[in-house]
């Protein structure tokens, strides 16, 4: 009797799933809300109009989407308090190239440590939506905004790049 409703309710949780697909799932102009706002509260931060470079890698379909749906996100310009953020889409693969960004938005999927290396030798913040890139010591900043939002960042890596959060901010956030 128990497998006459196996099938019926494993259709039902896939149907569930495919209805509201934004459970579990992270929401990239959530992400680049609070990427924003928390650029806001650098010591000696941007303000005015700022170009966020958005490094994605080209091979991974999911990294493309996630470059692709925060861009769409900044449109003409993406406002964050005093900020505006504007978009630059860079390949992971160009990286070593990039010039004229203020911080880097580093997509899931793409090679962390390459990317972390030019943004401290470029002194440029990387802020990731993948935790694994701030515990690497790649991203300085990490966000999350699914289920709840959290804010990490990495002290030494923060300070390599010569970032410096205000105070109030710290007290909002997680340091590693």
């Amino acid at each position: 009797m128990l497998d006459r409703y196996k099938s019926p309710l494993s259709a039902l949780a896939v149907a569930l799933a495919l209805a509201a697909p934004g459970i579990g799932h992270a929401d990239a102009a959530k992400d680049l809300g609070v990427a924003g706002r928390a650029l806001t509260f650098l010591e000696n931060g941007p303000t005015g109009k700022a170009t966020l470079g958005v490094v994605f890698d080209s091979s991974k379909p999911a990294s493309v989407a996630e470059k692709n749906a925060i861009m769409a996100a900044i449109g003409g310009g993406y406002a964050a308090g005093a900020l505006t953020l504007v978009g630059k889409p860079i390949d992971a693969g160009d990286v070593a190239g990039v010039s004229g960004v203020q911080a880097l938005f580093v997509t899931g999927g793409v090679n962390y440590g390459a990317v972390g290396a030019v943004a401290k030798a470029k002194k440029i913040i990387a802020i990731g939506s993948d935790m694994a890139c701030v515990r690497s010591g790649a991203c300085a900043m990490g966000v999350e905004t699914e289920p709840k939002v959290n804010i990490t960042v990495n002290r030494a890596t923060a300070a390599a790049v010569g970032a410096s959060f205000k105070a109030a901010f710290r007290m909002m956030i997680t340091e590693i």
